[in-house]
């Protein structure tokens, strides 16, 4: 069924807003416990059809059928809009869209004071930007108590009390935080205020200039200070870019400030679209990061939006805008889960509090594998399997150079390469590379002078005549191999010990944290090292039957959908517990309530009679919607002969259960 939006533009910016086919607002429900309304922020992925992140988010909202979910998906690109969106499930009771890859001036132009109050806040922000580097370990994070979170480095953040070098260094870098922050918001409020405007602003020649004084201002990175003309038109491109959720029309109160807590699905534009949420509305933030945006940025292709090669300044100027945004992102954050402690490290790096952390493994359909798990004999012995996207990442190269060393003592091994090219042209060029050392280092074979030759490396895809489905690639073989350079999540291993497989894997990213010595692991761009480990499994069958029965053990208890659900609920019921979104009181002629709102407005029940008001239209959690409490005057009786009159249950006093 094809259920996406109509097409939007990126002004003020007015996102697109549907309602699932067939379906209008939920009614309330009671299943299982507490009822929570979320907002799930997502970038490049679900409900489209492609994308990231889009098969765990899937599983996640089908999974919590007894919560509500309102969808804000900001898109990548107009190919992926008309791919158009999966199949909903009801539990999603509205989505909103917004396209991140374009953005059209909405012609609001800004008068005087509106024009000095931008410059004012981007000249901050850019001051921030070339103050700090948080490569460089200057970025720390200022705990919600006034503490100083996770250092950047070693040594650079102390607590708020510290003296000497340390707290020096901490509280400077708490500083730059803090100026980056109040930048941000004074640019998300000048939004609001004059109803748009920021893209023009941030195009224009004053952000221009802002950036160039920062960075000729004395203190400024030192590669900054070489920043030319094109260098810094650069850098504005980039940041207007990152910067657009700030004009978004999600952050009113029938929008994100209706939601009981923010779930952004990654880092970057979607957590920046919780951190408004946050500022204007109170809501309450849950970021997860299955991989870190701020290593994405660092590992990508370092080019500008046109594609060229970006240069030195521009590229330390673009590292330290992200890595501000990261630490704003933890440090606003109620609760950050990485998805393995790889992640996490990372997100400490960058000024995550350890006390917000928890980490929840991505959820995996494990019932895809039951066959081939429950019948590890029948994969073919002398076989090594390698599954995966083709590319240099892979290092498929030292692969084919250890199969080499590996021939050399098991002749009648196979390898058979499965996976598709990366996008683009580097992805086929790199096949093609691949493909020719295999011809070069394993001529055709042939078992006498009249058959027909045939080499030991296969290169097939998915779906093909020899590997229909992905479970059948990995019951090809005895041993599955990885042989990455760079590597965060390693789900291909995870696939592999669903299937009961003995692995050989490389030490980089989370995978030493997913074995957990259920298999065997070598260093990065060792040939030998890796071509010893196969060769080890290959003459050692019992070995490999109780490698591949404890790995399928391990996954089964660690990475299933079912951990990744229950996690992510608790987490979930834990934030509205502790972070309500908070909401004013008052009675008939106006006046504040204190504790008109008891603890049992958490319980999705009506506990007392209706008759107050919210301030200025702002609603409460949705768990607590529906008739708010009245207040009476001390002394009053009648409010509890109503409720005996009637029956109506009546809450314990305060500090009795």
């Amino acid at each position: 069924m094809d259920n996406r939006p109509s097409r939007h533009r990126h002004v003020r910016i007015r996102s697109s807003r549907c309602e699932p086919p067939s379906q209008r607002r939920l009614p309330r429900r009671e299943i299982g416990g507490a009822f929570v309304r979320i907002g799930l922020l997502t970038e490049g992925g679900y409900p489209y059809v492609s994308g990231d992140a889009r098969l765990w988010c899937d599983r996640l909202v089908r999974g919590l059928g007894q919560h509500e979910f309102d969808i804000y998906a900001l898109s990548r690109s107009d190919r992926q809009e008309d791919e158009g969106w999966i199949q909903l499930p009801p539990q999603v009771s509205r989505v909103h869209t917004a396209p991140l890859w374009t953005a059209d001036d909405d012609g609001v132009g800004y008068g005087r004071r509106a024009r000095r109050r931008f410059a004012e806040c981007y000249g901050e922000l850019a001051a921030a930007v070339c103050a700090g580097d948080l490569s460089a370990g200057s970025i720390g994070s200022a705990g919600p108590t006034g503490t100083t979170g996770a250092a950047g480095s070693a040594g650079s953040a102390g607590s708020a009390g510290s003296t000497g070098a340390g707290g020096a260094a901490g509280d400077a870098s708490a500083g730059v935080a803090d100026r980056f922050g109040d930048a941000l918001y004074g640019l998300a409020e000048l939004v609001r205020d004059e109803g748009g405007g920021l893209v023009g602003a941030l195009r224009s020649e004053t952000a221009v200039r802002a950036l160039e004084r920062a960075c000729r201002a004395p203190g400024a990175l030192r590669a900054a200070r070489g920043a030319r003309v094109p260098d810094l038109l650069t850098v504005a491109a980039q940041v207007e870019r990152a910067l657009r959720p700030l004009s978004l029309d999600w952050y009113e109160d029938d929008g994100l400030g209706s939601v009981d807590l923010c779930h952004a699905t990654s880092g970057g534009a979607a957590a920046l679209a919780g951190l408004l949420a946050r500022h204007f509305s109170g809501v309450p933030l849950l970021v997860t990061e299955y991989g870190v945006q701020l290593r994405a940025h660092y590992l990508s292709a370092r080019e500008d939006l046109e594609g060229r090669v970006a240069s030195a300044p521009a590229r330390a100027l673009l590292a330290a805008f992200h890595g501000l945004l990261a630490a704003e992102t933890y440090r606003q954050a109620t609760v950050i889960t990485p998805g393995n402690t790889h992640a996490r490290r990372w997100q400490e790096r960058c000024g995550a509090d350890r006390a917000k952390i928890r980490t929840v493994y991505p959820g995996m359909e494990a019932s895809r594998f039951w066959e081939v798990g429950e019948s590890a004999e029948s994969a073919e012995p002398d076989t090594l399997v390698w599954v995966g996207r083709i590319e240099p990442a892979k290092d498929l190269i030292s692969l084919l150079h250890a199969f080499a060393e590996i021939r050399k003592e098991q002749p009648k091994t196979r390898l058979r390469i499965v996976g598709a090219p990366g996008d683009g042209l580097e992805g086929a060029t790199y096949l093609a590379h691949c493909k020719a050392l295999a011809a070069q280092l394993f001529p055709d074979e042939a078992d006498g002078a009249h058959a027909i030759g045939d080499n030991p490396v296969s290169f097939e895809e998915i779906g093909g005549p020899d590997v229909p489905t992905l479970p059948e690639a990995y019951a090809a073989g005895s041993v599955v191999v990885l042989s990455s350079v760079v590597e965060g999540f390693p789900i291909s291993l995870v696939e592999a010990m669903f299937c009961g497989r003995a692995t050989v894997s490389t030490d980089v990213g989370a995978v030493v944290e997913v074995i957990g010595g259920t298999g065997l692991v070598v260093p990065p761009r060792n040939p030998r090292a890796l071509a010893e480990a196969c060769v080890a499994l290959l003459r050692d069958p019992e070995r490999r039957a109780r490698l591949g029965a404890a790995a399928r053990a391990r996954a089964l208890e660690l990475f299933t959908v079912e951990q990744n659900i229950t996690a992510f609920h608790g987490i979930y019921l834990e934030i509205v517990s502790r972070c309500p979104v908070r909401r004013v009181v008052v009675d008939n002629s106006g006046e504040p309530l204190p504790f008109a709102v008891p603890a049992e407005a958490h319980v999705p029940e009506r506990w007392a009679e209706s008759g107050t008001r919210l301030v200025a239209g702002r609603r409460g959690p949705g768990w607590a919607a529906g008739p708010p409490v009245r207040g009476l005057p001390l002394g009053s009786a009648s409010g509890a002969a109503s409720g005996a009159a009637t029956g109506d249950p009546v809450p314990a006093g305060e500090g009795t259960r």
